[in-house]
C-alpha cells in the first residue's frame, strides 16, 4: 500500500523483509542517480537493529559505486568506544561500513575527552559537506537519531549536539537486545540534529517492528509537532517512509 501524508511518501509492506528489500531498491536508484550527476555523494546512516534488512538488500544491490560515496552517521553514545558492540560506529562498521569501498567513512568518535568539540567538529564537517541522503529511522517516542523531546527543536541552531537522554530513548536500547538493564545504557549522546535531516536533498526512513507502530501513528495521524520529531518528514520535499505491517498496526489505513 502506498498513500501520501502532506508531502511524505508512505509505503507499507506485508513484512520486514519485503520493507527492508523496497527500501533497498529505492534507496539504490536514488544512489544512482545522484552518482549519475555527481563525482561523489555523501550519505548519512543510522545504526539500529530496525535497518538490518534493508542494509542487507543494499549491499547486495550490484549498480552501485561505493568508491565514490562519502558515509556519514547520526548519533553515538558519549564514552562509549567503537569496539564496543553497544557503539554505533561498530554497528555500521559490520554491517556497512567495512563491508564496502566508499571514499571515506566520517565517524563521530565520541568517547574522547571533550564531546562538545567532537560535537562542534562534526556540525563543521556536515556543513562543508552537505548531505545528499539519508536512510534513517524513527525511535519509540518518535525521535529522529537521539532528538529526543523535550529536547528535539526543528529551528535548532546547531548541526550536532551533546544531548541529555530520555529514558523511553534509552528504555528502546534495551528493547532492541543492545543493552541488558537502562542502568547499563549512557545518558548522554551526540546527535546529528533535525536541521541536518530537513537539509538533506533524499530521506529515506525505514521503520519495521511492533515497538514502534505508537510512533509511526503519532508520526503520520498527529499534528507536526517537535513533541514528535519525526513529524517533520512531512514538510519534507523528498522523504519516504517505509513500514511493515507490525509497526502500521495502529494505524487508520493499514494492511490487513
Amino acid at each position: 500500500m502506498q498513500y501520501k501524508v502532506d508531502k511524505l511518501d508512505v509505503n507499507i509492506y506485508p513484512s520486514n523483509r519485503e520493507m527492508g528489500q523496497a527500501a533497498a531498491k529505492a534507496i539504490g536508484d536514488d544512489l544512482c542517480d545522484l552518482l549519475s550527476k555527481k563525482s561523489e555523494v555523501n550519505v548519512m546512516f543510522a545504526a539500529a537493529p530496525s535497518q538490518n534488512t534493508t542494509l542487507e538488500a543494499l549491499l547486495d544491490d550490484k549498480r552501485i559505486d561505493w568508491s565514490r560515496i562519502n558515509a556519514f552517521h547520526m548519533d553515538e553514545y558519549v564514552g562509549i568506544s567503537i569496539d564496543r558492540p553497544q557503539s554505533f560506529r561498530n554497528y555500521l562498521k559490520v554491517h556497512i561500513f567495512d563491508r564496502k569501498p566508499f571514499k571515506s567513512v566520517n565517524l563521530i568518535n565520541a568517547d574522547g575527552p571533550d564531546a562538545q568539540k567532537v560535537a562542534d567538529d562534526y556540525a563543521r564537517l556536515l556543513k562543508e559537506r552537505g548531505l545528499d541522503l539519508i536512510v534513517l529511522g524513527i525511535g519509540e517516542t518518535g525521535h529522529i537519531a537521539f532528538n529526543d523531546p523535550p529536547e528535539a527543536r526543528f529551528n535548532e541552531p546547531k548541526l550536532a549536539k551533546v544531548i541529555e537522554l530520555g529514558e523511553v530513548s534509552r528504555m528502546q536500547q534495551v528493547h532492541d537486545g543492545c543493552f541488558a538493564t537502562l542502568d547499563d545504557v549512557p545518558k548522554q549522546a551526540i546527535t546529528v540534529t533535525i536541521p541536518a535531516f530537513v537539509a538533506a536533498s533524499r530521506l529515506h526512513c525505514v521503520v519495521p517492528g511492533p515497538t514502534k507502530c505508537k510512533a509511526v501513528k503519532a508520526t503520520l495521524e498527529g499534528p507536526v509537532t517537535e513533541d514528535c520529531p519525526a513529524t517533520v518528514l512531512r514538510l519534507h520535499d523528498n522523504a519516504h517512509l517505509y513500514i511493515d505491517k507490525d509497526s502500521a498496526s495502529l494505524l487508520k489505513r493499514t494492511i490487513s
